[in-house]
């Protein structure tokens, strides 16, 4: 491990296959939201949620047929852990006893089956989750945006504001691009890998303003790789670390915080690369150069200019 920190890598020199690959993983995320979208959850879409628990492990197939043989409408049936329990959701709005009418027609084929729980979401509240969400998400980067402006230069801020873009759309992609569930528990994480990746952004953009007022070249590759393989040892600790939480919340934390955790796993690796390969190759890009960090000279009385 050792060996490997202190190693220099060119990360600079890779930068365009860098590009290529984030560019096909954008160009996929976008065209599977647009044609695929998002498989979005009872929170955003409105509807009733059912769990029930089996005495032996039944057949999805067969309770989503026993369902939609009683007229209803747009039924998901799928396990939620254990193999005998049963997590039924409805793209409809009902009553109270919903659940007790759901588990009577489930026992109708002499299964024992209890139910668990029974959840309503109003269509309207959904509808208003999913605007004001969409909404807090671009405030956020808009502050994000802002931030890096005022604390470095406009030129880091376009590079941080797109790597976040680069991020989110990323995620959102993934979970698109495989129908996993999106409900408010993922869009938590999306603003988690915001501020992490943000953070990750901040460190190395700190460590490049460092090197290039420090450094006596005008090579801006060497420059950042430099900064980079400076910052490296402490990327790996905390993206390292906080990946290992989360896989055993992913293993151990149960259903209830299992799209979390895969939303977080991705975020932390596509955050890590992008605060490299996005964030800091995209300064090259705009051309950040030496004077862009220099405060301007002042004349004094006399006319003459002296640094402040």
């Amino acid at each position: 491990m050792k060996a490997l920190i202190n190693r220099q890598f060119d990360f600079m020199g890779k930068r365009r296959i860098a590009f290529a690959i984030s560019g096909l993983m954008i160009l996929v995320s976008i065209v599977s939201l647009l044609f695929q979208q998002l498989n979005l959850g009872l929170d955003f879409t409105g509807g009733t949620l059912v769990e029930v628990r089996y005495a032996v492990a039944p057949s999805l197939d067969a309770v989503r047929q026993l369902l939609e043989a009683a007229e209803f409408r747009d039924v998901s049936v799928q396990n939620f852990g254990a193999s005998n329990e049963v997590l039924i959701r409805l793209q409809q709005t009902f009553d109270a006893d919903v659940g007790e009418r759901v588990v009577s027609l489930l026992r109708e084929g002499g299964e024992q089956v209890q139910l668990v729980r029974a959840e309503f979401v109003g269509a309207q509240v959904g509808e208003q989750l999913r605007d004001q969400s969409g909404l807090g998400m671009m405030v956020a980067l808009g502050i994000v945006m802002l931030y890096v402006a005022f604390r470095f230069q406009y030129k880091f801020a376009i590079g941080a504001l797109l790597a976040l873009v680069h991020d989110v759309i990323i995620v959102l992609g993934i979970f698109s691009l495989f129908q996993l569930d999106f409900d408010l528990t993922v869009l938590a994480a999306i603003l988690a890998v915001i501020g992490y990746s943000l953070n990750d952004t901040i460190v190395v953009y700190d460590r490049i303003r460092e090197t290039i007022r420090k450094s006596r070249i005008d090579d801006m590759p060497a420059i950042f790789n430099e900064a980079i393989n400076m910052t490296l040892s402490r990327t790996l600790a905390t993206s390292g670390t906080t990946l290992l939480v989360l896989i055993a919340l992913l293993m151990l934390g149960g259903d209830m915080i299992h799209q979390f955790s895969v939303a977080l796993i991705i975020g932390i690796v596509v955050g890590t690369f992008s605060s490299i390969y996005v964030a800091a190759a995209l300064l090259i890009t705009v051309k950040l150069d030496r004077e862009d960090l220099i405060p301007p000279k002042k004349e004094t009385e006399e006319g003459e200019e002296e640094l402040p």
